[in-house]
C-alpha cells in the first residue's frame, strides 16, 4: 500500500511539472509515430508550461524529496550524457534539506552505542548544524572537554532508498522503451550507478575510512585539513569526528574580513586537486561549496578544510598516466596525440580512424585556445571532448566522469576566489614534474626499491618452479597432471611480473655494457 501511495505521489508530480510531455516528445522525435503525435497533443491540452525543461525536471526532483534530490545531483555529474541545459539545472540542486526530528537522532545514537546521550557526551546540541539528504550533523562535547561533530544517518533510509530505487528502475525502463534520446542517456546504467553511490553513503564507517585515508595522504601538509575520526565512536549509522572551525568557501566577504589570501587559496585548491589525482590516485569527489571550509584560526589558518567523504574517486596507475599525457597534449595543442591516446587506452575502438578523431578533438579545443589562457576551462574542455567522442563509440570511464565533475567544481571555486586564476599555467608545471618522475632511470630506481623487499622471497622460487613446470609438461596428460599444472600456474601467477622485471633489468644491464663499446 505504501509503495502504491508513493507511486501515486510521483505520478502527480510528473503530471504537475509536465514531465510526461517531455517523455512523449522525446519518443516522438525518436520514433516519428503518428500515435505519439496525437498523444502529445492530448497531453498538452489545457496545460501550459512557461519554464524550461531543465527547470521543470529540477523542481520535480526537489518536490519528491531527499532521495530524488540526491539522484539529480548524481545525474548532474553525467555531463557526458545529458543535454547541457538539463545538466546545468540539475547542478543547481542544493544539499540542504529540512532536518529530521532531533529526538530520532538521539534515539539512533543511543541505540547504536547502547548508552544514553548523557553517558556518551558531556554536552550535546539538539539543533543540528547541517542537514543533508542522507544524514545530519550535531555538535557535542566529550567528557574531558574535546569538541566534536556527530553525524547521524536519517532513520529508515535503507528501506526508503530501496523502494524509490525500484520505482526509478521502472521509470528508466519506460524511458528507454519510449525515447531514443532516453536510450542514449542509458538511464538504467545511471540508476545502477546511483544505487552504488547511495549504498556506499549509507555506511558511515566507509565514509570515516575515506576520511582517514585522505587525512593520511595529507599528513604533514598544511594545504588540506581533514578532521580526525574518533574510531571508538564510529558505527555504520553514527560517526564522531573532531570539530573543525572555518568559514564556508563561498562566503567571500567573510574570508576577506578574516584576512585570508584569496589568490593564494585559489592556487592551493588547484595544487590539492592535482596532488590527490596524480600523486595519490585518490580524490574527494564531492567538492561543492557546502563541503569546503577555510580555517579561520589555529595553525591551518587560511587553508582548506574538507568535509563529507561519502564519495571519493580512485585512479589506477594507467588512469593517471593516461590523464597526464592527455593534459600535456592539450597544453601543447598536440591533437593527434590526444586521439592516439584514446585508441591506445582501448576506450576508442581499435578500428577508429585516428585522423577523424584528431579532427574532432581539434574542433573541440581550438575555440578555447583562441581565448586568453585564464579564460579557458579545463573541465569544460574535457566535457566537450567527452561529448564529441560519443560518435566514435568512446567509452567514458566512471572514474573520469567523477574526475571531470570535481575539476569543474575546483575551477569554479578557484575563479570565484581569484577571477584571474590561470588554471593551465598553474597546473602545467605540476603535470610536467609528475611525468618526469614516472619515466627514466629515476622512476626505474624508485619502483625497483619499492618492490625489492619481495625479491628475497620470490626470486629463489624461480628455478624450482621452472623445474616443476618441465616435469609436469613431460608427463602423460591425465586429470591428475592437469590439476598439478593448474596448481602450478596459480603458484607462478604471482611471479610472472617479477620474471618480466628481471628480464628488463638484465636487458638494461646488457645495454649499459654495450653502449660504451
Amino acid at each position: 500500500m505504501t509503495s502504491l501511495l508513493r507511486l501515486f505521489t510521483i505520478l502527480v508530480v510528473v503530471w504537475r511539472h509536465g514531465l510526461d510531455q517531455l517523455a512523449v516528445d522525446g519518443a516522438q522525435r525518436g520514433l516519428d509515430s503518428r500515435l505519439l503525435s496525437i498523444l502529445l497533443v492530448v497531453l498538452r491540452f489545457g496545460r501550459r508550461f512557461d519554464k524550461s525543461r531543465g527547470i521543470r525536471i529540477r523542481e520535480a526532483l526537489e518536490s519528491l524529496g531527499p532521495i530524488f534530490v540526491k539522484f539529480g545531483q548524481v545525474l548532474s555529474t553525467r555531463r557526458d550524457l545529458l543535454p547541457t541545459d538539463i545538466a546545468d539545472e540539475l547542478a543547481m540542486l542544493q544539499d540542504q534539506v529540512p532536518p529530521f526530528d532531533s529526538r530520532l537522532a538521539i534515539q539512533t545514537i543511543e541505540s547504536s552505542f547502547g548508552r544514553s546521550i548523557s553517558e556518551l557526551f558531556e554536552s550535546f546540541e539538539a539543533t543540528p548544524i547541517a542537514s543533508a539528504s542522507i544524514a545530519q550533523v550535531h555538535f557535542a562535547r566529550l567528557r574531558g572537554g574535546r569538541e566534536i561533530a556527530v553525524k547521524v544517518l536519517r532513520p529508515g533510509m535503507a528501506e526508503i532508498i530501496n523502494k524509490d530505487l525500484a520505482l526509478l528502475r521502472l521509470f528508466a525502463q519506460l524511458v528507454e522503451r519510449l525515447s531514443s534520446d532516453g536510450r542514449r542517456l542509458k538511464p538504467r546504467e545511471v540508476v545502477e550507478e546511483f544505487d552504488h553511490y547511495l549504498h556506499d553513503e549509507l555506511d558511515l564507517v566507509r565514509e570515516a575510512a575515506n576520511a582517514a585515508q585522505l587525512r593520511r595522504n595529507f599528513s604533514g601538509s598544511s594545504l588540506l585539513l581533514i578532521p580526525e575520526m574518533i574510531w571508538d565512536l564510529c558505527r555504520s549509522d553514527v560517526i564522531v569526528m573532531e570539530r573543525v572551525y572555518g568559514i564556508p568557501i563561498n562566503r567571500m566577504q567573510r574570508l576577506r574580513e578574516a584576512g585570508v589570501d584569496l589568490k593564494q587559496l585559489s592556487r592551493e585548491g588547484v595544487e590539492i586537486f592535482f596532488t590527490q589525482v596524480f600523486r595519490d590516485g585518490y580524490f574527494h569527489a564531492d567538492m561543492h561549496p557546502g563541503n569546503i571550509l577555510v580555517a579561520d584560526r589555529g595553525p591551518h589558518f587560511g587553508h582548506y578544510i574538507a568535509l563529507d567523504f561519502g564519495i571519493v574517486g580512485t585512479l589506477s596507475a594507467f588512469d593517471k598516466d593516461y590523464l597526464a599525457q592527455n593534459f600535456l597534449a592539450f597544453f601543447r595543442r598536440d591533437y593527434r596525440r590526444v586521439a592516439e591516446l584514446h585508441v591506445e587506452s582501448g576506450w576508442a575502438p581499435a578500428t577508429t580512424r585516428v585522423e577523424s578523431l584528431e579532427a574532432s578533438v581539434r574542433a573541440v579545443c581550438e575555440p578555447f585556445f583562441d581565448r586568453p589562457l585564464k579564460e579557458i576551462s579545463l573541465g569544460l574542455v574535457l566535457l566537450r571532448l567527452f561529448q564529441a567522442s560519443r560518435r566514435f563509440n568512446v567509452e567514458i570511464q566512471p572514474q573520469l566522469v567523477l574526475l571531470q565533475k570535481t575539476l569543474l567544481n575546483i575551477e569554479g571555486l578557484g575563479r570565484q576566489l581569484d577571477p584571474d586564476l590561470d588554471l593551465w599555467v598553474t597546473a602545467k608545471p605540476f603535470l610536467e614534474r609528475w611525468m618526469q618522475e614516472q619515466v627514466g632511470l629515476a622512476a626505474l630506481k624508485k619502483n625497483t626499491l619499492q618492490e625489492a623487499e619481495r625479491w628475497a622471497q620470490l626470486l629463489p622460487q624461480l628455478p624450482r618452479l621452472a623445474h616443476a613446470a618441465l616435469t609436469v609438461a613431460s608427463q602423460p596428460k591425465t586429470d591428475a597432471t592437469a590439476a598439478q599444472l593448474e596448481l602450478l600456474l596459480r603458484e607462478t601467477r604471482q611471479t610472472r611480473q617479477w620474471l618480466k622485471l628481471l628480464v628488463f633489468i638484465v636487458a638494461a644491464g646488457l645495454l649499459a655494457i654495450l653502449i660504451p663499446l
